[in-house]
């Protein structure tokens, strides 16, 4: 269910802090090597962020409102990875969002009949939910209040708009059930 965007995310107060946080990804998070995914993650408990441990947090992973992300432990963040968390992103345990990925938690209302009065349309966000080992691979799209059920697996370049059963695996635009996830007995 989205919700429209309430004025204290537009407030002073949180363009200052985000501009504080943009400063400390560009100057300490960003050029951080790649095998710091502590010292990343230390950065985004600074600014609010609900981090399990360890988690492994690359570098050119962006987080728009670390106060905004829970991430459980053994959780990855791979290389641009992109969490556009204007609402609540929460990332269960053992779980994995693959290179390129967007996770979008914001849009605009594009029916609004303001748009006749005014140029801008609304914005409107709602929380994504990714469960317990889940793999998001490769450049995923993931729309608002879209939730990936534990064990799902989401194939390479899809989109995600609506939630995604148990271990199931989807692909596609949009993303489609494609098979049950079933785990392998041989090691």
């Amino acid at each position: 269910m989205s919700k429209q965007l309430q004025s204290q995310n537009l407030s002073f107060h949180n363009k200052l802090i985000r501009s504080i946080w943009q400063i400390v990804w560009t100057f300490f998070y960003r050029p951080s090597p790649k095998l710091f995914h502590g010292w990343r993650a230390f950065l985004l408990r600074l600014f609010g962020a609900k981090v399990g441990s360890p988690v492994y947090i690359y570098p050119s992973s962006r987080v728009w409102a670390p106060w905004n992300l829970e991430i459980g432990s053994h959780s990855t963040l791979a290389d641009n990875v992109d969490c556009y968390c204007v609402d609540k992103i929460i990332i269960g345990s053992c779980s994995t969002v693959s290179q390129y990925s967007y996770l979008c938690t914001a849009s605009h209302d594009y029916s609004d009949p303001s748009i006749l009065e005014k140029p801008q349309m609304p914005l409107v966000t709602s929380p994504i939910t990714i469960g317990d080992r889940v793999w998001i691979t490769a450049d995923v799209f993931i729309a608002p209040g879209v939730t990936i059920s534990d064990g799902a697996v989401v194939l390479a370049r899809s989109s995600v708009f609506h939630d995604v059963p148990s271990w199931s695996v989807v692909a596609g635009n949009p993303a489609v059930i494609k098979k049950k996830r079933i785990l392998s007995k041989e090691r």
